[in-house]
């Protein structure tokens, strides 16, 4: 239900036009307050705390639509961030979550936020705590890459910002299994324009899908899209208001290590015109690229998940997966 209304605004507000307005520095207004209006901000809070109370399985839907759409702006999570803050008054505006935070001569840092160049704050893990930052306050450095969203983010010293006493512990799997989601949907959507590119684009009298190395790449690029999705979504079976720490892992780990592949086959089919600025398909494997790395990529994680297996004392390696996936 919320991912079918949601795809109603993106359909009118998150055009592969809009997308690319923002990316070049337009305004997100439009787009941003079609969501807020709607109510979609809340849709993780409890409902004691004025939210929608969504259970995890049915956010993932939510997640893969936005990623089907490119989304440019922190929405997924600006939703985690104020289930994060529940019981906190969470301030109005894009907020986005930081992969991490360090302290030096310089003030405070947060290298590499997704949507950094747009986040009104910037909600990261302090110690033991999580510590919420204005935008307004840093000043960001983006990451040199054309038309990313990240950057990295400094503030002054003296900056305190809105503590959130010993809330740390659960924002880096977050944005690890939120990221997951968003590039199941988008490597979908590469898959799915590959897929009609190859049936519609003829040479030699037929169209390229009839020709079996095409066939081979495209069943390739459909298992790596299907593994990564299906991880993703285990993520996002607890019974919890927040993905749990090793799951997620294996969700980023293996939706990140899809990337290449999936990315790679997708303009190998479509030649040419899949380089192409005028062609959506570069909107989508730009920000899969922009995505495995956001919260860790497969190396980050493929250690956390070694460390597991390592600790554990079951038998077997396949009685570690179902131990994890349940």
């Amino acid at each position: 239900m919320f991912a079918e209304a949601i795809e109603q605004i993106l359909k009118r507000e998150c055009t592969p036009a809009a997308v690319r307005a923002m990316e070049a520095g337009g305004s997100p207004k439009a787009l941003w307050t079609a969501i807020a209006d709607a109510g979609f901000l809340e849709i993780l809070t409890p409902e004691a705390d004025g939210g929608a109370g969504l259970p995890l399985n049915e956010f993932y839907p939510v997640l893969t639509t936005l990623g089907r759409y490119a989304m440019p702006l922190p929405l997924a999570q600006s939703i985690a961030a104020r289930a994060l803050m529940t019981g906190s008054e969470a301030p109005a505006g894009m907020l986005t979550l930081a992969p991490a935070l360090r302290r030096s001569a310089a003030g405070i840092i947060c290298p590499f936020v997704p949507c950094g160049r747009l986040a009104d704050y910037v909600l990261a893990e302090d110690g033991d705590d999580l510590l919420l930052l204005p935008g307004a306050g840093a000043t960001r450095v983006a990451s040199g890459v054309r038309a990313s969203l990240v950057a990295t983010l400094t503030w002054p010293v003296n900056q305190v910002g809105q503590r959130l006493p010993g809330r740390a512990g659960t924002l880096a799997a977050f944005g690890a299994a939120l990221h997951a989601a968003q590039l199941a949907g988008a490597m979908q959507k590469a898959f799915d324009m590959t897929l009609q590119y190859a049936n519609d684009r003829r040479q030699f009298g037929k169209s390229i899908g009839k020709f079996q190395a095409i066939q081979h790449q495209i069943s390739e690029m459909a298992e790596h899209v299907v593994a990564a999705s299906i991880a993703a979504e285990a993520a996002f079976q607890a019974n919890d208001l927040m993905p749990a720490r090793l799951p997620s892992a294996i969700a980023k780990s293996r939706a990140s290590e899809a990337v290449v592949p999936v990315a790679s086959i997708a303009h190998a089919v479509h030649g040419a015109i899949g380089v192409t600025e005028e062609y959506d398909l570069q909107l989508f494997t730009r920000r899969m690229h922009e995505w495995r790395f956001a919260h860790g990529s497969e190396s980050c994680w493929n250690e956390v998940i070694g460390r597991a297996v390592l600790a554990s004392d079951l038998p077997a390696i396949s009685d570690f997966v179902r131990m994890a996936s349940s």
